[in-house]
């Protein structure tokens, strides 16, 4: 496996700077936490990755090489827009991802009954996308991210709207694809989860990287800084501030001086 490179990457979209020099790494077998605020560049950073958008300078490599077509077909996405197809049978589905691929559909099948299996919805297989909770959706959209055997994975707020089940058994399945040596790299606003699942992390401002490192790494270097999701509005105790609001509730942002 070889280790993934974002190397100054700048992106304008108008008047909007986008990313700014924006710069990290991810090292085969490391699960790296893509952490910020909605709109500070992580989205922009991995569809730049991807080949989606096109970046205003800098590069993306894989080990030495610089991204190209062939090796993008060696990474497993999963995006923040679900985009699989709702009146679809599972399984074919899969199977259909895995032959656009490459692999053969006797191949494809096998490990579409593995992700299935692995991920509890093997006696789902034969039904369409559209009968299953927004949470089983999102298993299958992850076992779409895997079907290939990727040697890179890159995952857009895997476990936004996830039960704690769900949350488990997707935290199980990438600590798995790691501990093969696959480079993954997820964004997340739960920082439990950045916190319990990730080797190092990057914090996001702005189209920056404001820092980097593990997380006690990054808790020794000033205060800790929480994240208070409550369904509770216009309710801001002092010392907090609005990070963002959606129809669950809102998420405040807590500073403690104190460092543990």
């Amino acid at each position: 496996m070889d280790a993934l490179h974002i190397d100054r990457l700048s992106k304008r979209f108008g008047d909007v700077q986008a990313l700014k020099d924006m710069s990290f790494s991810v090292h085969p077998g490391e699960i790296y936490g893509f952490v910020g605020s909605n709109g500070a560049g992580k989205s922009t950073t991995m569809r730049i990755a991807l080949g989606v958008l096109e970046a205003d300078s800098g590069e993306v490599r894989l080990g030495n090489t610089l991204m190209n077509d062939s090796l993008r077909r060696r990474i497993g996405y999963m995006p923040e827009e679900r985009g699989l197809y709702a009146k679809e049978k599972i399984a074919d589905q899969l199977k259909f991802l895995g032959q656009l691929h490459g692999m053969t559909a006797a191949a494809a099948q096998n490990n579409a009954n593995h992700l299935l299996e692995r991920l509890g919805l093997a006696d789902r297989a034969e039904d369409k996308l559209e009968t299953l909770s927004l949470g089983n959706q999102q298993r299958v959209q992850l076992a779409a991210s895997l079907i290939h055997t990727p040697d890179l994975l890159i995952l857009d707020e895997p476990f936004s709207g996830l039960d704690p089940v769900a949350v488990n058994v997707m935290s199980d399945m990438l600590v798995d694809r790691a501990n093969a040596g696959v480079p993954v790299v997820f964004s997340s606003h739960q920082l439990d989860l950045v916190q319990r699942l990730c080797d190092r992390v990057g914090i996001v401002t702005k189209g920056q990287m404001k820092a980097e490192g593990t997380v006690d790494e990054l808790r020794s270097r000033g205060p800790i800084v929480y994240d208070i999701h409550t369904p509770a509005r216009n309710w801001y105790p002092a010392g907090t501030r609005l990070v963002e609001e959606h129809d669950r509730g809102v998420v405040l942002e807590f500073n403690s001086p104190e460092q543990d």
